[in-house]
Order: structure tokens, then C-alpha cells, then sequence
């Protein structure tokens, strides 16, 4: 999961999908390390039963992409720098959004606690949508079995 400063957005997105069981990192494109989840994030979050206290902001390393089979992102820019700065993995950075009828969900910084639920609720939407489209993660095929010897 994929925003700015990894201080808003991401932890919510992060916070949701890990309250239902995945395996989830976030970062953000800015770089930012060490800084805690918005008090809002925080609060709007908690609201929903879901604790980010706990949340500390990071950027996007090679080996996030490498771990990662997705990588959803709230804005084009965070798509297209994530492209720029890791090519290889340029076909698994989506758009959160188009899993919830959007295109860009929108930075709450600075807003009241009425834009942060806004910004939740867009986020759940479309994380719930994308793991409902999602295929299931990749498991690697059985060794083939060695045919029972014949009697003859």
C-alpha cells in the first residue's frame, strides 16, 4: 500500500487488509522514515475497530517491490514514480482506486475528521473490491510424483 508520506492513506489501507488477515507493508514515495500514522488516520481507523497506533512511516525499497505480488497506490504519481525508480516491477503497481469506481483517492492531510472518514470508507471500498478481483497469490506446484511401478 502506497501514498505520499506514508503517514495517511497507506496505514488505513495497511491497517484494514491486515484486520483481515493478509500479509501487507506500505511505504510511501516521499522517503519519510520513522514518523507515526496521523492522529486522524489514527482515530478514524480506531473507530472501525482497527488499531494503527502502532504505524511507522517508511519509503518503497527494491526489496518491498520484490516481496510484494501488488502494489496499489492512491495517485498516478506514486505509480509512475514507482515505475520509474523499479522498472522491473512496473506490471504489479495498480491504482487502489479503480477497485472501488475512482481513479485517485485524495490526501486527507489537513482536512477535519470528516474528510479522513471519507478517505477511509473510499479505502475499505476498494481494498475489499480488490481482493475480491484478486487472484489468489502464486503457490508454487507439487514436485510431479513418480508414476506407482508397474507389475507385469
Amino acid at each position: 500500500m502506497v501514498c505520499t508520506a506514508n503517514i495517511c492513506r497507506s496505514p488505513i489501507a495497511h491497517g484494514h487488509a491486515a484486520s483481515l488477515g493478509h500479509e501487507v507493508r506500505s511505504g510511501g514515495t516521499l522517503g519519510l522514515e520513522g514518523r507515526p500514522a496521523d492522529p486522524l488516520s489514527v482515530r478514524v481507523m480506531r473507530e472501525r475497530g482497527v488499531d494503527i497506533s502502532h504505524h511507522v512511516s517508511s519509503g518503497i525499497s527494491e526489496a518491498d517491490m520484490a516481496w510484494a505480488d501488488h502494489v496499489l497506490v492512491m495517485e498516478m504519481r506514486h505509480r509512475v514514480q514507482l515505475a520509474q525508480r523499479h522498472p522491473a516491477h512496473a506490471d504489479k503497481i495498480l491504482l487502489l482506486g479503480q477497485f472501488g469506481g475512482k481513479h485517485e483517492i485524495a490526501d486527507p492531510l489537513g482536512g477535519w475528521r470528516w474528510r479522513f472518514r471519507r478517505c477511509r470508507d473510499e479505502i475499505i471500498r476498494c481494498v475489499d473490491g480488490f481482493l475480491a478481483a484478486a487472484p489468489p497469490p502464486t503457490q508454487e506446484p507439487a514436485p510431479p510424483q513418480d508414476p506407482a511401478p508397474r507389475k507385469d
